[in-house]
């Protein structure tokens, strides 16, 4: 079942992003994300197991996603796909036209995984400056 997170999926969700081999979205910057489009932020739920999540950001232009993750045990079971196609659905919903996402160099089953699903490299370059 898919649905959106709640604080108390917190411990599950760091433990599937952490299984994942991705960092750990901390507290302070999720409370902050949770203010502004906590529907976004989505939770795939078996049992009462959270088992991948994805983290959806809409800033007025743009969606954005970042840190989709499935436990390892529970991977080639569609899931990653089903909690993409419902953040397209949740973006769709709020009139967003394009959707971005970053994939690191090295990860060439990732790049695969997304254009299997449409997404198609672009030749920005990202640029960051920590604050």
């Amino acid at each position: 079942m898919i649905r959106a997170f709640r604080w108390d999926d917190y411990d599950a969700v760091a433990a599937v992003w952490t299984a994942a081999g991705a960092d750990v979205v901390p507290k302070s910057e999720l409370t902050v994300k949770l203010t502004r489009d906590p529907e976004l932020f989505l939770v795939f739920e078996s049992g009462n197991d959270v088992v991948g999540a994805i983290l959806g950001t809409w800033d007025g232009r743009r969606g954005w996603i970042f840190r989709l993750a499935v436990d390892p045990g529970r991977r080639r079971q569609g899931i990653a796909t089903r909690l993409v196609r419902e953040l397209e659905t949740r973006f769709a919903a709020l009139g967003c036209p394009r959707i971005n996402l970053l994939v690191l160099p090295h990860n060439e089953a990732g790049l695969r995984f997304w254009q299997e699903l449409g997404y198609l490299p672009a030749p920005d370059v990202l640029c960051t400056k920590p604050l």
